[in-house]
């Protein structure tokens, strides 16, 4: 939906990023010892600072290699026939079942299994699989040796091979990176709520203090969200929060439905699950407070009222937290974009989740989606101690089919403290108070005193919720039409922000 720009990023750890790009290139084809992580970091850095964005096919094989050792040697490989040029806009066409597909498939296995092999004469072919793949041309292999990476790297049949679960490791973290750096824990009761972080709206609910700088309330007379439905890509939908369950419609929401849905996949060990299966609760607390904020019911309770409070909602748990940075997050999310895509009745898609590198098989995954006309919302990136210093957006957000979002300070010039901003942002939220800090309200893990919640996944949320609104009053409209829409009644429009986008949507007007 935009223009792919090139975002100047900022690192609290500067000095990290002053590594030159051949100091990794220029190591020996057949190292015997991976590349630290230490230099495979500052070659991210510097990626992002110069390029403002990372992907794997900027490094050499010898990176790739040491970067799978230094993870749980998952490699994501992307293939096609030999034949094929890009299939970027047409992955939502192709049926992996064809002929020449499977045959693609099946040579490159032969590849990754004779190189294997080498090292482990005792493999069986059928271990090199971790994932099971039946929609996107994709393989998820355990590989080890630096050859299989050359070869992988040098045929035609392959579209990219890169490390699925690969994390970066900033100044600021802690090699355990604990909940509250992940977006978890923090979606709890707020006890210290007064008059003005909120407006009583019958039958007894509340309309978030933040909800007057898009005319949400006055929007609520052209369109509640009925009719429309959402997915909300995430960490699931809390078991314990019946408003997003039994209470789903209760007041003015009713005659909708909610899913509750999961594409993780369980852990896994040498490829074998070792963990528990995965169910859609949120341990996390990330996704329900993003559904709360988008659809959560006016009702009778006390509660907060979603933007789109009519709609129907797909909750789907993708990830453990948001930060995607293992192999099973990266399918799980890949897994729920196909899923959404091949639904029929699903108009809207959001995810506050992402990452600082790039991965081909989730950007597979929008891509078919977006394929299939679903317009893709992404956040820009919330800073936690993965992202912390850096002002760009991150991926997927930085994606051309993706519509990103962040927020800002309710003086509508500054982003909000832990926000991203840049060139790739398509609209802006108002979700935190200059002074005070209040964030905008949503729905806790479980009871009726609302929760508060901020940064760009918020944002991201709540302008899905916004373009459900259109999409319910006018359900013939293409993706175009509603983006259209809404970059029309946003605050800098005929002008585009060169941080903030259209600006902030007054939804009431792009209802008229």
């Amino acid at each position: 939906m935009k223009k792919i720009t090139t975002i100047a990023l900022m690192a609290l750890a500067i000095s990290a990023c002053t590594v030159e790009n051949d100091k990794v290139e220029s190591l020996s084809p057949n190292p015997s010892t991976p590349v630290s992580r230490t230099e495979i970091d500052q070659a991210i850095f510097k990626s992002l600072q110069d390029n403002g964005k990372f992907e794997w096919s900027s490094v050499s094989d010898a990176t790739v290699w040491s970067a799978l050792t230094q993870s749980d040697k998952v490699l994501s490989v992307g293939y096609k026939p030999e034949n094929e040029g890009n299939i970027d806009a047409k992955i939502h066409l192709i049926d992996i079942n064809e002929t020449a597909w499977k045959t693609a498939r099946e040579k490159v296995l032969d590849i990754i299994y004779e190189e294997e092999s080498k090292s482990n004469p005792s493999l069986k072919r059928s271990e090199l699989i971790v994932f099971d793949e039946s929609i996107l041309p994709v393989l998820d292999v355990r590989v080890g040796n630096l050859s299989t990476i050359e070869r992988l790297r040098a045929s035609k049949l392959v579209r990219y091979a890169e490390p699925m679960g690969y994390e970066v490791k900033t100044s600021s973290d802690a090699k355990s990176k604990v909940n509250s750096d992940s977006g978890c824990d923090s979606n709890t009761p707020e006890t210290g709520l007064n008059s003005t972080d909120f407006t009583t709206i019958s039958p007894n609910a509340k309309a978030s203090w933040n909800y007057a700088y898009h005319s949400v309330t006055q929007a609520w007379a052209k369109s509640t969200g009925s009719g429309a439905k959402m997915v909300i890509i995430d960490t699931g939908c809390s078991d314990g929060q019946e408003n997003l369950g039994s209470a789903f419609n209760q007041g003015s929401s009713s005659g909708r439905t909610v899913e509750k849905l999961v594409t993780l996949p369980r852990d896994r060990f040498l490829g074998i699950p070792i963990g528990p299966v995965e169910t859609p609760n949120d341990a996390c607390g990330h996704g329900t407070s993003m559904q709360g904020a988008a659809c959560g019911p006016r009702g009778t309770d006390g509660n907060t009222a979603g933007i789109a409070y009519n709609a129907n909602l797909i909750s789907i748990r993708a990830a453990k937290d948001v930060f995607l940075n293992e192999s099973r997050e990266s399918k799980g999310v890949a897994d729920a974009f196909t899923l959404a895509g091949n639904r029929s009745d699903v108009r809207v898609i959001s995810m506050s989740m992402g990452n600082i590198i790039s991965s081909g098989q989730i950007a597979d995954g929008v891509r078919y989606a977006y394929g299939k006309g679903k317009l893709i919302f992404c956040a820009a990136g919330t800073s936690f101690g993965w992202t912390a210093g850096w002002a760009g957006v991150i991926f997927p957000a930085s994606m051309a089919e993706a519509v990103a979002v962040t927020g800002i300070k309710d003086n509508l010039t500054q982003r909000c403290d832990a926000c991203h901003e840049g060139g790739d942002v398509d609209f802006v939220v108002v979700m935190e108070k200059a002074s005070g800090g209040r964030k905008p309200l949503s729905l806790a893990m479980s009871g009726d005193v609302p929760s508060t919640v901020g940064g760009s996944s918020v944002a991201t949320a709540s302008t899905a919720a916004m373009a459900t609104l259109i999409f319910s009053k006018y359900p013939t409209w293409t993706r175009s039409q509603v983006f259209n829409r809404m970059k029309e009644n946003g605050s800098y429009y005929p002008s585009r922000n060169g941080n903030f986008g259209w600006g902030r949507v007054n939804i009431n007007n792009a209802l008229n």
